[in-house]
């Protein structure tokens, strides 16, 4: 069925579908919408789950660790500083293999504080094991959320999976969104069922301490799963398409590439705003293209390599910094390409939207300018020059 509606408020009745039996959140602008209708929807008995009511988002992921812990199917959210709260459990639930749900609506971190939207907060967390999908539109958060359940719960992965969306942008607009009816997520997504879990009569042990001889295989085994996952994702993304009779790209997703000189690469909803700008460019006869990642974790190197090989210039988009670094996408980017030797396209990257500043299309076409000229690691685009007083930008 197909309704105008919230992006918060389209998570939250697809997480409904999804079935969770615990969910445990704190409220943080802006996740908060998700979450109150969530328990809204519990109080009304429109579905059977227990909403946990705590004092902080480590609390919050604290208790969908524990309730995955004993079995049952589990979700939380958060943003920002609460996402940054929660980085110790973050990386428990990972290392303990617990296929837990969260959707992260991006939203910048302090100091200085700031409620507007980029992706700073879950790039703090990208090396915690968790699968980190991006949306680009409502209905692919919508989409993703349905996929991530069935990922994270394949016995092949046991992992869990962060469904990230543009908080404000995705989060607080609005958008027609074609929802799933419960028959056919139910079909998709069947109930939970591990045998991986705490039981007084099948006792077991977990989190356990592992020592200098243990520890280092742990981790490699998480990184091998995610090696798999770069084969699993497609093949969720294939079972969406027939099951739900729309598509859903998987890893990468790629627009006007057949003959692009130029690609822009990007994640979540700055997509929709390069996608405008490659037609321009088109119009005009320049030979632009889009590449957008929506595994950002696993990162689809291969992927990424074969749909970016013949390009002559690359321009990696983030809405993240790594401080003392560079973009963390054009990081990650770089070295992917580096495999190509020579003929490794031109690849400049790009810092923008940092703390909810706009990206209209004259930011994409700057883009485009700097790119044919001198090459760069990491620029910063539309700086307000008298803000900077001596500092160079």
């Amino acid at each position: 069925m197909k309704n105008f509606i919230e992006g918060s408020h389209a998570v939250a009745e697809i997480v409904k579908k999804c079935r969770p039996g615990v969910i445990s959140a704190y409220p943080i602008t802006p996740q908060t919408h998700i979450v109150e209708d969530l328990a809204k929807m519990i109080a009304d008995k429109e579905f059977e789950a227990q909403f946990v009511n705590v004092e902080s988002e480590h609390s919050a992921a604290s208790v969908v660790l524990g309730a995955e812990a004993t079995g049952v199917r589990s979700y939380t959210a958060t943003s920002s500083q609460g996402l940054l709260l929660m980085a110790e459990v973050v990386f428990n639930i990972a290392g303990l293999r617990l296929p837990v749900v969260m959707t992260t609506a991006n939203r910048a971190v302090s100091a200085p504080i700031n409620i507007w939207n980029d992706q700073q907060d879950v790039m703090a967390v990208r090396d915690s094991g968790w699968v980190l999908l991006f949306a680009e539109s409502i209905q692919e958060t919508v989409d993703l959320h349905v996929q991530a359940y069935r990922l994270a719960e394949d016995p092949r992965v046991m992992l869990p999976v962060m469904v990230n969306m543009d908080g404000f942008i995705l989060t607080h607009g609005m958008e027609v969104v074609d929802m799933p009816a419960q028959e056919e997520v139910d079909k998709f997504l069947p109930a939970y069922k591990t045998a991986y879990k705490l039981d007084v009569d099948d006792p077991k042990t977990m989190g356990f301490l592992a020592d200098p001889d243990y520890y280092m295989e742990i981790r490699y085994m998480v990184q091998e799963t995610h090696r798999e996952i770069l084969k699993i994702i497609p093949e969720v993304a294939s079972e969406f398409k027939k099951a739900f009779k729309r598509e859903s790209a998987g890893l990468i997703e790629g627009y006007c590439l057949e003959d692009a000189e130029q690609i822009f690469v990007a994640m979540g909803s700055v997509c929709g705003t390069i996608r405008d700008a490659v037609d321009e460019l088109r119009k005009k006869g320049k030979k632009a293209g889009m590449l957008k990642v929506i595994s950002y974790r696993p990162f689809p190197k291969e992927a990424i390599i074969a749909a970016l090989s013949k390009a002559k210039e690359v321009a990696v988009v983030d809405k993240s910094i790594s401080l003392g670094g560079f973009g963390p996408l054009y990081t990650d980017l770089s070295s992917a390409l580096s495999s190509l030797g020579p003929r490794m396209p031109k690849m400049s990257g790009f810092v923008v939207g940092l703390g909810g500043r706009d990206i209209t299309l004259m930011t994409i076409s700057e883009v485009y300018e700097k790119l044919s000229s001198k090459q760069t690691d990491c620029a910063f685009l539309g700086l307000r020059q008298e803000l900077l007083g001596g500092v160079n930008g």
